[in-house]
């Protein structure tokens, strides 16, 4: 079996801040059947997962960051995982409870230490176990180092060969550094420096599309948008566009499976669906004091530009002020302003709209299982997994035309999956609205179109599929 490790800073369970965790602990898990030995590499956090497992040392090293020792250690899990899982543990840098985000909310100041000194750490190991892995699979700019440091790097001559696998879950983060950081590298030649280099800085995103031997995202349409604008990089993606590819995500059926879910109260019972979004629908507007009889449309995501989650108070009220009647339940943090004009329309509608700042995964669940409609009016979305989520549960997505959402929900016009917005606006998201109350009012249509999205098969094994032939091609 080609044998394949995954190179993360998240993988659910482990630790996750957004979709590349899912993703990362959820592909291993279907490789298997393709003919492929998957693991994954971490860091280790101080977070209750690492703390509630037990761990063994394969391998102890130090390294050299501009003449300071870094002592580190390669632990791999005892169990608990159906896959390898390893995990880099590096005192000072890394045991801290949050991934990315120090107490104020900003990114760690000493992001470049820790970036580079686990990619290095892992270098280092493997150069003395080359033969453990085959592949290399790096994912998002925390790795993107990787792929030069291989191809460069002396002190990893060993594994020069080593095919490389670049995966841009959200291409907006880009781990760019100042020149200066250039000093906790491993010698390389310098005329290889123009590799590290884009708009005079050290570009973490840029070096691995420039180095990797395969680049690819979480969708065709978030490809082929990076092709075509990705402002100052747009040129180098597309010079490279011959070894770009798009793989839309999948989901973990056995994780999201409205039969058997522990964090539903009420689980679907064979095919009746109409009881099961009946009986979570009561439960949870009954909880929020919400008026029933009506849709109930749902939201879940961080509140953010790039999620479109400034557009959701001012859609949401102009369709109340139309006296369209529906109820709303949204879930998630992040924007302050964004989640003040959200509280204070809850305030002005409190039987009308529900608004809950927090990441709570239980709540999320049962909004999913719940709601008739998810509104994702998102400006940009590599691939989206709550509207994946949102049919596997019988709601229908309304969504914004970008990125994995148009790869996965084609409008109902079309006889798609669920409702698309003409624009990212208030405009376009209120008409949307208006479109999800009357499409709520003809039961037939309605009922045929959940149906419909319940029995789309979104989970990974296509892809999976897509993945290992491409591994297997790498290491022909």
């Amino acid at each position: 079996m080609t044998k394949v490790i995954h190179i993360s800073t998240e993988c659910y369970p482990a630790a996750k801040a957004g979709g590349m965790g899912d993703v990362v602990g959820a592909l291993p898990l279907y490789l298997p059947g393709q003919g492929i030995e998957a693991s994954v590499i971490t860091p280790r956090y101080k977070r209750t997962w690492f703390e509630q497992q037990s761990f063994v040392t394969q391998y102890s090293g130090e390294l050299n960051l501009d003449d300071r020792i870094v002592d580190f250690r390669i632990q791999r899990l005892e169990g608990t995982l159906p896959y390898p899982f390893y995990c880099v543990d590096i005192p000072g840098l890394f045991d801290r409870e949050d991934i990315y985000l120090a107490e104020n909310g900003h990114g760690y100041p000493d992001e470049p230490e820790r970036n580079i000194s686990f990619q290095l750490a892992i270098l280092d190991w493997l150069s003395h176990e080359a033969d453990l892995f085959d592949v290399f699979h790096c994912h998002d700019h925390m790795t993107g180092l990787i792929p030069f440091f291989l191809k460069c790097c002396h002190q990893f001559e060993m594994l020069s060969k080593k095919p490389t696998v670049f995966t841009i879950h959200n291409g907006q983060y880009r781990g760019i550094f100042d020149w200066s950081v250039h000093r906790y590298f491993p010698y390389y030649d310098p005329r290889h420096a123009g590799l590290l280099d884009w708009d005079g800085a050290i570009n973490s995103l840029a070096t691995a599309i420039k180095c990797s031997w395969v680049v690819n995202t979480v969708s065709p349409s978030y490809m082929q948008e990076l092709i075509n604008d990705f402002d100052t990089l747009t040129p180098l993606v597309s010079s490279e566009r011959e070894k770009c590819e798009g793989i839309i995500n999948g989901i973990d059926n056995e994780l999201w499976d409205p039969k058997t879910d522990e964090f539903l109260d009420h689980h679907l019972k064979g095919t009746n669906w109409k009881s099961f979004k009946s009986k979570n629908k009561s439960a949870l507007i009954k909880r929020l004091n919400l008026k029933s009889r009506r849709p109930l449309i749902g939201f879940i995501g961080r509140m953010a530009t790039q999620k479109g989650a400034d557009v959701l108070a001012s859609s949401i009220e102009e369709s109340l002020s139309k006296g369209l009647q529906f109820s709303t339940v949204i879930l998630g943090s992040g924007d302050k302003a964004i989640e003040q004009a959200l509280t204070e329309l809850s305030n002005r509608y409190p039987r009308d709209i529900s608004v809950t700042i927090a990441y709570d995964e239980k709540m999320a669940r049962a909004i999913y299982a719940a709601c008739d409609f998810l509104m994702m009016p998102s400006r940009f979305e590599p691939c989206g997994l709550n509207q994946m989520y949102a049919m596997r549960y019988g709601t229908i997505p309304m969504v914004s035309n970008v990125g994995g959402l148009k790869d996965t929900v084609p409008d109902i016009s079309q006889k798609g999956n669920g409702i698309v917005a003409e624009t990212i606006d208030t405009a376009g998201f209120a008409k949307g609205i208006e479109r999800a109350v009357h499409l709520y009012k003809s039961k037939k249509e309605l009922g045929q179109l959940v149906e419909k999205i319940m029995g789309i098969d979104w989970s990974w094994d296509q892809s999976a599929q897509k993945y290992a032939e491409m591994y297997q091609q790498l290491n022909q």
